[in-house]
């Protein structure tokens, strides 16, 4: 198997396939879902495991999973952290992941209520996996918006920029080189940006708004993020690559090794269906998150990206661009 996030193909196949086959009447994980729920109590949990190879993994490894709960409308309540450690490791290694847990976990102002430590033969590099748990605010009613699908005609709408999270992650792990090129504070404020990657603010703003779907953009970046909402949605999608929000540092970053930004980890950054993106928009942007409707939901299959004169079909998500760099 390539390596990162499986293909959508694979996803089905061998996971869903058997999760329908075995609980035929519980509602469960979903494709272009950020999480999944035990139906019986409306407890909705997400797993993240930080396979990429960056010294504060337990401090992405949060924020992501509670972003995974929080674009779904619902309210995280803990995580737990697992790190799985090779046999050299030292205690300073365990002690840095837990203050990076505990940072993230106070950012995101959640419990971090424990976890499972252990040293093993069976990794080279430290693994860390962190498992958020939440819940709605009423169980009598929709579990956020878990049970809402986007659908045709309805607008995009994208928060923030384009590959933060990767823009931060390769601005701290490959400082030195880079600050062989670009003045060091160009490069500070990449890294800066992964104090912006918690969406809870945007998440409380979007669902006032009113949205019917939500899509945190971490694996695969925004065009991974599109065809999961394309899916979520069983529908096309027409998009203006224009209109994506990137940042200079992340333009020159991706430059300088050869990647590709719109296949990069954007977590912090959501995608939203709305019926009035106009509205999404001015009032996100009204309460200081920069906001941009970027395309719509259309009859069909076909998944268009124009860029100037220039269109093309989306392709199934490919693994995630930072691995070729920190894999």
């Amino acid at each position: 198997m390539r390596l990162g996030k499986i293909t959508e193909n694979a996803l089905k196949r061998s996971v869903l396939k058997q999760l329908r086959t075995e609980f035929k009447n519980t509602t469960s994980a979903a494709v272009g879902t950020d999480c999944a729920f035990s139906e019986k109590k409306r407890t909705f949990s997400t797993i993240v495991p930080v396979t990429v190879n960056v010294q504060d993994a337990a401090f992405y490894g949060v924020v992501k999973a509670v972003n995974g709960l929080v674009s779904q409308g619902l309210i995280p309540d803990h995580v737990e952290v697992s790190a799985l450690l090779p046999i050299d490791a030292e205690e300073q290694v365990i002690k840095k992941i837990v203050a990076d847990a505990i940072r993230a976990a106070k950012f995101c102002k959640v419990v971090y209520s424990g976890g499972h430590t252990e040293v093993t033969s069976a990794v080279n590099r430290p693994l860390v996996t962190v498992s958020a748990v939440g819940s709605c605010d009423d169980v009598s009613k929709s579990s956020g918006l878990f049970d809402s699908k986007p659908a045709p005609g309805q607008m995009l709408v994208m928060t923030k920029w384009a590959a933060m999270e990767g823009t931060a992650m390769l601005a701290a792990e490959k400082y030195q080189e880079l600050t062989g090129r670009y003045p060091a504070p160009f490069i500070d404020d990449a890294i800066s940006l992964r104090e912006a990657l918690f969406v809870g603010k945007e998440m409380d703003i979007a669902v006032e708004s009113g949205i019917t779907a939500a899509h945190d953009l971490s694996n695969g970046g925004v065009f991974a993020g599109l065809w999961d909402m394309a899916a979520r949605a069983g529908c096309g999608l027409k998009v203006d690559m224009r209109c994506i929000p990137l940042r200079q540092e992340t333009v020159e970053i991706c430059e300088f090794f050869g990647l590709n930004p719109y296949h990069l980890l954007s977590g912090g950054s959501l995608l939203l269906a709305t019926d009035n993106g106009e509205k999404l928009v001015a009032d996100l942007r009204e309460n200081g998150i920069l906001a941009v409707v970027i395309g719509e939901l259309v009859e069909g299959n076909d998944k268009v990206i124009i860029n100037s004169d220039e269109t093309r079909f989306l392709e199934s998500p490919q693994a995630d661009e930072i691995l070729t760099v920190l894999g």
